[in-house]
């Protein structure tokens, strides 16, 4: 039997392979996007409570009222935004499923979109399902800003969508205010939709704001702002995201989005519109950033090098520079299978599979489990000469 290729992607994603090596080597996981810490009790009750009173059949397609009432006067305590929970938000099974669904309300087949390279995994493999092309922009080293005239030449008539992220993965990079402005000027007078992923909002440092396109009064009426629940409440495993857009762009993803999951984890969803409610749940941001910071001080005892810590997300890149000429790829399985730390390569987030030399490490973890990873990678100082 032929079966089709959907896209252009081979194999399983770097992700799983990466995560599994570690585990077939008793790796310390630092590759993956997860936390290793638990999620808060009372999160953990209400999801319990929501079981014992009833909340166990289907919710609505676009998701239980009480969350979608809770997530607008969420938006609407952080950022002074008026959303309405009827018209504009739509509850899915995680970030990476809106993503795929807002691409396929909008692309047919032959149409372009423009993605900032390094990008999410997910993006190519999501455009080329929908018959449309990805046509990569990179985005501009060390410091991962974008180049605006770049992206203005890789407009066409063809382009359909441009997908941004911030704060970025993999790199922590955040826009400012102007990033905003000069995508507006770029899509004025065009028919481009924006797709904004937003899953690491709440995860910024060092008193910096994120600015979300829900903010840009022209251009939040062509995009689909894409958020995790699992990002903000440690909870990937619940696997809870939404979608915000505009009453006749939420109509179109609406329409896909019915046929492919409906309903989402119901009693997921009244823990989470419960605890949204409560009054003393501290800011993220606040222990993520600690954990950076320990981080960054810890890998000092190492011959990586940091060239600009991370401003969002709870991703850090370094560079190996100091240690081997290897490809990225074949480093980072090195350091798994040798040294017991598993990482992700750069390269994995280029189309062209770029190699700078850098790894992406989660910091989303708990102490010791940094202590013991840096414990491990300390070792490579007696071994980089004979690397090189």
């Amino acid at each position: 039997m032929n079966l089709p290729h959907k896209h252009s992607a081979t194999g399983t994603t770097i992700f799983t392979v990466m995560s599994t090596l570690a585990a077939q080597h008793n790796a310390i996981n630092l590759s993956q996007g997860f936390p290793d810490f638990p999620i808060d009790d009372r999160l953990g009750t209400l999801l319990h409570i929501a079981t014992t009173v009833g909340f166990n059949q289907y919710a609505p397609m676009m998701g239980l009222p009480l969350l979608r009432e809770t997530i607008a006067e969420n938006f609407k305590r952080r950022y002074n935004l008026d959303i309405n929970h009827d018209t504009e938000i739509t509850v899915t099974p995680g970030a990476t499923y809106a993503i795929y669904a807002a691409f396929t309300a909008i692309l047919q087949p032959g149409d372009e979109v423009i993605i900032l390279e390094p990008a999410y995994d997910s993006y190519i493999p999501n455009i080329e399902m929908n018959g449309a092309k990805a046509v990569p922009v990179s985005l501009s080293t060390p410091d991962f800003s974008v180049d605006w005239n770049k992206v203005k030449d890789a407009v066409t008539a063809k382009t359909k969508a441009i997908i941004v992220n911030t704060p970025h993965n993999p790199t922590g990079a955040i826009w400012a205010k102007e990033d905003w402005d000069k995508l507006a000027d770029i899509v004025r007078d065009t028919e481009i939709f924006i797709l904004s992923d937003e899953v690491y909002e709440q995860l910024v440092y060092d008193g910096q704001k994120h600015y979300s396109v829900l903010e840009h009064a022209e251009l939040r009426e062509r995009s689909f702002a894409l958020y995790s629940f699992g990002k903000v409440f440690h909870n990937t495993g619940w696997k809870i995201g939404y979608c915000i857009a505009p009453p006749q762009l939420t109509d179109a993803f609406r329409h896909i989005h019915q046929f492919l999951a409906f309903s989402v984890n119901t009693p997921a969803q009244y823990a989470l519109a419960q605890y949204l409610k409560l009054e003393d749940v501290p800011p993220v941001n606040i222990m993520l950033q600690e954990k950076r910071d320990n981080f960054l001080d810890l890998i000092k005892q190492t011959p990586f090098t940091i060239h600009k810590p991370t401003s969002g997300s709870y991703f850090q890149l370094a560079s190996y520079e100091h240690i081997s000429d290897m490809p990225d790829m074949e480093f980072a399985q090195w350091l798994t299978k040798e040294h017991g730390v598993a990482t992700i390569p750069m390269s994995a987030f280029y189309s062209n599979k770029q190699d700078n030399k850098l790894l992406r490490f989660c910091f989303a973890k708990k102490e010791e489990t940094l202590q013991s990873a840096i414990e491990r990678l300390s070792k490579l100082e007696a071994v980089a000469a004979s690397l090189k």
